[in-house]
């Protein structure tokens, strides 16, 4: 089990900046966050913010994430703003930035405004036409494959850095190969994919367990979404854990086979850092809640993005200082809920070192034991580490060896 985090200086502090709340020229069918909040954050929050967050840091390097809703329905003159504030209070940081956008609303000059400040894009898209559309809609029904490959089409003509971002759901889950080549097609380097898990109301339970409960019981009133709150954690167009488990392996065969160190894609690379016992990036394989907070139109902190419930309000910036919510008691609790709150069937897993259970915001089955709070998709992860098994023991070794990764997959490919 990790050690608890003793002091508020032990590791990098992040907060996810919702500009206009769940506001978005979009309505996808599985969005987790519409509804969530309303209204647009103003100059002078996030002028409060921005020192507030910047002051927080201990490190030489701060990260600005910008998300939504569309983050893209502020005006150019509001991030310009933003760029203004983060150089007037950097103190000598390194300040970078990323932004996570449907990509229907860029534009010449919104690209060369990224370009120009060194944005990191995010482009949220599911796949090929057919694929992407059947959920990814306005709210009018109106399809949006077309704006968003319009939208890629402008970052590369203007030289950006960008990622795609998919979520697998019910429709592109099944067609695993389609949907990992038309990435390779458009010219993709950096991958990333989310499942949708089914939408869920766990039990109501209390923020703590009184004196003598069971870690689980006391774990689980942590991780819990209360059901008076409203909220689930999953949505629909949600794939099985056979799917997820068939999808995860047949995207890997296709990438080993091919683009080893030429299209990088964000759970293998994770996957190996977890076989070589590095940190592995990606929040929802670490032994701790690392992804960071969300902060809110009106200033409102959360504990983590997929949590903005009630219960999961950490407090306001005009309250209390960022450091001392995303420091505070309550925090570290949700940040340590992972291990606290793993059944028996996790526990004893041969995977727990790769997993840790994944996010809580899909641990709401029950496991073998009839313990509550396993992974929803449990069975399709152990599928998929079972598969990558021999390929990540081989690559760890030649590691060890001082052999590059990159050749080391090209190499076990080829041998396959």
């Amino acid at each position: 089990m990790p050690e608890r985090i003793t002091t508020p200086f032990a590791r990098p502090l992040y907060v996810m900046v919702k500009p206009v709340g769940s506001s978005c020229n979009l309505a996808c069918s599985y969005c987790y966050y519409l509804g969530k909040g309303s209204g647009v954050m103003s100059d002078e929050l996030l002028e409060l913010f921005t020192r507030q967050y910047i002051e927080a840091q201990t490190l030489p390097q701060v990260l600005f994430t910008w998300h939504g809703g569309e983050p893209l329905l502020r005006p150019l003159c509001f991030y310009r703003r933003a760029l203004q504030l983060q150089q007037r209070y950097a103190g000598g940081r390194h300040i970078d930035n990323c932004l996570q956008t449907n990509g229907t609303l860029l534009t010449d000059e919104w690209c060369r405004f990224l370009r120009d400040n060194h944005f990191l894009v995010g482009i949220s898209i599911d796949g090929p036409q057919h694929l992407h559309d059947a959920l990814r809609r306005s709210p009018g029904g109106r399809p949006s494959w077309a704006d968003v490959m319009r939208g890629i089409e402008l970052l590369q003509k203007h030289g950006l850095e960008w990622n795609a971002m998919a979520t697998v759901n019910a429709v592109n889950v099944n067609e695993p190969q389609q949907f990992y080549h038309f990435f390779r097609s458009i010219g993709c380097q950096y991958l990333q994919f989310t499942p949708v898990v089914p939408a869920h109301k766990a039990p109501k339970a209390p923020p703590t367990a009184p004196e003598g409960a069971s870690i689980v019981s006391r774990a689980e009133s942590i991780v819990s979404p209360s059901g008076d709150e409203g909220g689930a954690l999953g949505a629909s167009g949600a794939i099985t854990p056979q799917q997820w488990g068939h999808f995860l392996c047949t995207v890997y065969d296709e990438w080993l086979q091919r683009d080893v160190g030429q299209l990088f894609v964000q759970l293998f690379d994770a996957t190996l850092a977890c076989w070589a016992g590095e940190p592995p990036g990606l929040c929802a394989l670490s032994p701790q809640c690392t992804g960071g907070a969300v902060i809110d139109t009106d200033g409102t902190v959360y504990s983590c993005d997929h949590f903005v419930f009630p219960r999961y309000r950490l407090g306001n910036i005009r309250e209390q200082t960022i450091t001392q919510m995303l420091y505070g008691e309550q925090q570290q609790r949700f940040v340590n809920q992972k291990t606290a709150a793993l059944p028996r069937q996790c526990r004893e897993c041969q995977y727990l070192f790769a997993c840790h259970g994944e996010c809580p915001r899909g641990r709401f089955a029950t496991d073998a034991y009839g313990e509550p709070g396993l992974n929803y998709l449990c069975q399709g992860y152990r599928q998929y580490f079972s598969h990558v098994a021999p390929d990540m023991n081989f690559m760890l070794r030649e590691l060890q060896a001082g052999r590059p990764p990159a050749n080391i997959m090209y190499a076990k490919a080829k041998n396959r």
